[in-house]
């Protein structure tokens, strides 16, 4: 159990952070759910929501509402199928489409990762990564564009824009690993990590 107490005093302490990362390494516990209902009642500074998030969200009704205005998604297809309620294969069958039409109903950045990576705006812009390499689908690497994204809004970048340019940092740096290593299957999160300042 989860006090309002304690999610109260965590709330003080995001009136100093410029940007918050919600949902990898979560679980998908009903106490972790109960602090994101939570959490959500009281004022957040710009968000980023990934993974376990996603899917904990999902199940807290009219959470697109809760959270602050263009909070950046970043969604996989199959919690992209959990927030939507959409099979993955209509997902992947229209990514651009599908992206863009959440993106505008929720007020949101979605970034659908995947093949080709789709980062849609509210306002109807649209980008698409034109990289598509299993270098970026290992376990963990979606935490480290999480990351990118969150640390570029933590520095002021708008949501589009860090949710754009922390894509392609992801890319340019899961492709550097991937020259390093010489190997897709034996690429770690740590190994795109590592490249990030190169990039």
């Amino acid at each position: 159990f989860i006090s309002r107490e304690a999610v109260s005093a965590v709330s003080q302490q995001l009136s100093r952070a410029t940007a918050m990362l919600l949902g990898p390494g979560f679980g998908l516990e009903q106490t972790t759910k109960d602090f994101l209902v939570n959490l959500f009642e009281g004022s957040l500074p710009p968000l980023v929501v990934d993974a376990d998030g996603l899917k904990l969200m999902a199940q807290i009704p009219g959470w697109n509402k809760k959270l602050p205005e263009l909070s950046v998604l970043t969604p996989h297809p199959g919690e992209m199928s959990i927030l939507t309620g959409l099979s993955t294969v209509a997902i992947q069958k229209d990514r651009n489409e599908i992206a863009a039409k959440y993106a505008r109903e929720w007020g949101q950045v979605v970034v659908l990762k995947g093949a080709f990576t789709v980062i849609a705006a509210p306002d109807g812009r649209i980008a698409i990564l034109p990289i598509a390499s299993a270098a970026l689908a290992r376990a963990g690497t979606g935490d480290v564009l999480a990351g990118i994204i969150t640390g570029l809004r933590a520095q002021g970048v708008e949501a589009f824009e860090a949710a754009a340019a922390g894509a392609w940092i992801h890319a340019q740096a899961g492709l550097a690993a991937l020259e390093e290593v010489g190997s897709t299957a034996s690429i770690l999160a740590g190994d795109v990590l590592d490249c990030i300042n190169d990039v």
